[in-house]
């Protein structure tokens, strides 16, 4: 008989998820189900309400993704209204979306992921004098001296000899699939904590131009953070609050402070950590398909605009062919409810484009606590999404895998380079180290681009174009009685779109399909898995069945994102769901 295991909940996520997964007789793991066990409320809150202010409540889906998110809800409501946005705009919009590119990879790798590979409490088993060598062979990272490392190691001993580990309490340390040596341990262990200080300047980008972070400002038809040509100091004539010369050397600096972090401890530490574990580049695929909606426009013009990444879907790993993607097509974009807790009013089998979407509860499962999901009835707060009735997968392996089939100079340098020192094929790509490494790959090209666009901005203010949005939306006298439009990007979880319908002014529907719906959500109505549930069942053998460490590792790869994912509320405001804490 298979037993089923069950971890719930996944930690080291944003968001509540359950995973539970069938084993075998040779304990591999044969089916795996992904559930969303928490709700919360915006599509529908949105209703009613003027467009224009959509963005500041789309933001509050996650406390994680809150620019991309009111990032796609502008553009959604720009798109309905067939609005384009001043060159600046883009460009600071590239810098904002970037610099959360950089910020979320490098705190999801060594804060949320590289514990499933790095065993904390063996890192007091190091020599700091083979970690600094160890360290300085691999990369020129200032911050590699024996007596640096000397330091974390004595931090690190306080914590555990005092019976307190803190942030690394509750680990599966010792277990047998952890296989670094205690130095690389180590020089991960003070990277992790070198990233918590790193990470509190690169957030000033989001300051800069959109005021705060997290929950930075937006505005319909362009960005909030005026431009000074001059230093906007008091007496020049410019305003004071302006973004200027100073505060853009500011950026500039920022910029370098990721990029050497990235160039000179990310990707250095990845390579060195898949190095040990490169029999995960050959499990935990699953899906095959791929996906990209495409993002950071060169200019304003969205329709016209050449992007960076571009869009499309890689059916069954063949790099040869993309097919288009047309969000605006019923017959590719559809969501499913057949094993979701929603109703639908056309029946629990029909798919439904975002545009008509629905968000009607009707949770009729078990309540906490309970054994295990009854997966032949609904089992998940997410919906199913599909392109052409095919499940896809999102994300940072989706869009190195695009970039490398459409000849994207860097990343085939990049990842032929990563690929030939591990001495591993192209198809090692399509893994949970894959997916792992190309993340951090990605990582390097945002921030590589960042400079340009920077560059582009400052080119543009020396010319005295300072214009950073328009107000011809601000008269609704002026919009149609009824308009529908898509605003779509690649935030760093994958492939996220925001689909509204305006009628007479007001928001008449409201659908946000996330990356975390595309990949962690149920079966569909034929019963196809999800991206997480086809990559469990691909070729995972667990090591001890009470502490799960491989199911982590390749859940972690996709970087859940479950409050993205689960967002409904009763209209009439009844409760939907009473926690009880005992």
């Amino acid at each position: 008989m298979n037993k089923r295991i069950v971890v719930d909940p996944i930690t080291r996520i944003e968001g509540h998820l359950r995973i539970e997964a069938e084993l075998g007789e040779d304990g591999a793991i044969k089916s795996a189900y992904s559930s969303g066990t928490m709700v919360r409320g915006i599509e529908l809150i949105l209703k009613g309400r003027d467009p224009r202010e959509a963005w500041a409540f789309a933001q509050r889906i996650c406390g994680v993704c809150t620019l991309v998110h009111g990032l796609a809800s502008v553009r959604a409501v720009e798109n309905a209204l067939g609005y384009d946005i001043p060159a600046n705009a883009q460009l600071i919009r590239n810098l904002m979306v970037g610099a959360q590119y950089v910020h979320d990879h490098v705190m999801h790798f060594y804060h949320l992921h590289a514990l499933d590979w790095v065993d904390v409490v063996s890192a007091l088993k190091a020599d700091p004098k083979a970690t600094s060598e160890l360290a300085q062979s691999i990369s020129s990272y200032a911050k590699s001296s024996p007596g640096y490392f000397a330091d974390v190691q004595k931090k690190v001993k306080t914590f555990v000899e005092s019976g307190q580990l803190g942030i690394f309490a509750n680990g599966f340390w010792g277990h047998p699939e952890y296989r670094l040596p205690p130095e690389a341990n180590l020089m991960a262990l003070a990277h992790y904590l070198e990233a918590l200080a790193w990470q509190r300047d690169v957030v000033q980008i989001h300051t800069i131009f959109g005021g705060k972070n997290p929950h930075p400002n937006f505005l319909v038809g362009g960005v909030p953070a005026p431009l000074s040509a001059g230093p906007g100091t008091a007496g020049d004539g410019s305003a004071s609050t302006a973004v200027n010369i100073v505060t853009l050397n500011q950026v500039r600096a920022i910029i370098k402070s990721m990029r050497d972090f990235v160039e000179q401890v990310y990707i250095p530490d990845t390579l060195a950590i898949a190095g040990f574990y490169k029999d995960w580049f050959a499990r935990g695929e699953g899906l095959g398909n791929f996906m990209t909606y495409g993002d950071f426009p060169a200019d304003g013009h969205a329709k016209n605009s050449s992007l960076l990444i571009p869009a499309g879907v890689i059916l069954n790993r063949d790099l040869s062919h993309i097919e288009p993607v047309d969000l605006n097509d019923p017959q590719q974009i559809q969501e499913f409810a057949a094993h979701s807790w929603y109703e639908y009013s056309v029946g629990k089998e029909a798919g439904l484009h975002p545009y008509v979407g629905e968000t009607n509860l009707a949770y009729s499962g078990p309540k906490p606590p309970y054994e295990q999901l009854d997966v032949e009835k609904s089992y998940s707060w997410l919906k199913a999404p599909r392109w052409r009735n095919k499940a896809v997968e999102v994300g940072p392996l989706a869009r190195v895998l695009m970039l490398y089939a459409k000849g994207h100079e860097q990343t085939r340098e990049l990842t032929d380079g990563a690929l030939k020192k591990l001495d591993l094929p192209l198809t090692a790509m399509f893994s949970t180290m894959g997916r792992t490494a190309a993340r951090a790959l990605e990582t390097k090209i945002i921030a590589d681009q960042m400079d340009g666009w920077l560059d582009s901005l400052l080119a543009n203010i020396n010319r005295g174009e300072v214009s950073v949005h328009n107000n011809v939306l601000w008269d609704p006298a002026t919009w149609p009685a009824k308009a529908r439009g898509v605003g779509f990007m690649e935030a760093p979880r994958g492939a996220l779109a925001h689909w509204v319908v305006i009628k007479d002014g007001k928001i008449e529907n409201y659908q946000a399909v996330v990356p975390s719906t595309w990949n962690a959500g149920p079966r569909d109505a034929t019963g196809q898995s999800g991206a997480y549930e086809a990559a469990l069942a691909d070729r995972h053998q667990l090591a001890d069945a009470k502490q799960p460490l491989e199911i982590q590792r390749t859940i972690h790869s996709f970087d859940p994102c479950l409050a993205c994912a689960v967002h409904v509320v009763d209209p009439d405001g009844a409760e939907l769901v009473s926690i009880e804490v005992t």
